[in-house]
């Protein structure tokens, strides 16, 4: 009978090189694992208008009175356009065509509101807008979920909108707040913006201007495409401006001074939780 040998070496180093594989193999997956960035939105508009003028108040003139009078009386801002709504939507599960594998519905969702002028924003180094920023446009990624340094700056926005810096209603006295609780913790491209990181500012309910929670919008920036993203902190059925209840309301900025009338497209983007 002929007597088989083992070679009890050369297994083990096939099984070594075998579980070698395995491991570079798993390594490379989770290596490719992609961030939930956030997704371009269906946009349907219910309705469009603005406040109407009021009456003019009058005051009986007599020859040769000198007549003290007390004005006030509102004046729409050529400076912003508002927005507010509800949202749905569902997250799913796909690949690279959206052929869907699994979806979870969800009526209800939670997440943020993007808007942008920017038609194509790049969410890798999304970061904070600072309004003391340089301006210089030099390399920002290092700030990425931080807050931008060489970007855009509150000089430059402005005036890319022919908007006063001293106006009452200029950016920094619109997104005023800044610290630990003006804005709720948020994540986009699971970066975290941590508790009053970004400038924000909080949109009005019914009751008047909103308390912590209450359609807060932040201030992002995209270093890649140079633009400011406008997002709003989604939170389901709040009493709104107009007392009726809504997921967000939020405010972009759009130069209507003078004679210009011409108008600007906003693109607008959701991540939902």
């Amino acid at each position: 009978m002929k007597k088989i040998e083992f070679d009890f070496d050369k297994s083990m180093m096939k099984f070594f090189a075998f579980l070698f594989m395995i491991i570079v193999l798993i390594s490379m997956i989770s290596f490719f694992v992609e961030a939930v960035i956030p997704s371009g939105a269906q946009v349907t508009q219910i309705s469009n208008s603005t406040g109407p003028s009021d009456p003019a108040g009058s005051s009986q003139a007599v020859a040769g009175n000198v007549t003290e009078l007390n004005l006030y009386g509102y004046t729409s801002t050529q400076s912003w356009q508002g927005y507010y709504g509800n949202v749905t939507g569902t997250i799913q599960l796909s690949d690279g065509g959206d052929n869907v594998l699994y979806n979870w519905s969800d009526m209800n969702p939670k997440g943020e509101i993007y808007a942008s002028t920017s038609n194509s924003v790049s969410w890798t180094d999304i970061q904070c807008f600072n309004f003391t920023a340089k301006g210089t446009f030099a390399n920002d990624s290092a700030n990425r979920g931080g807050t931008s340094k060489y970007g855009l700056n509150l000089t430059q926005l402005e005036t890319n909108f022919s908007i006063p810096f001293n106006s009452v209603d200029s950016v920094n006295n619109t997104f005023n707040l800044s610290g630990p609780g003006n804005h709720a913790t948020f994540y986009t491209n699971n970066l975290e913006f941590a508790d009053g990181t970004c400038q924000s500012t909080r949109l009005y309910t019914s009751l008047g201007k909103g308390v912590s929670g209450d359609f807060e919008e932040v201030l992002l920036y995209d270093p890649l495409s140079r633009n400011v993203v406008y997002t709003s902190l989604l939170n389901q059925n709040i009493l709104g401006f107009d007392n009726r209840t809504h997921d967000f309301e939020m405010v972009v900025p759009e130069d209507g001074h003078g004679t210009n009338t011409a108008t600007t497209s906003y693109y607008f983007y959701v991540e939902l939780q």
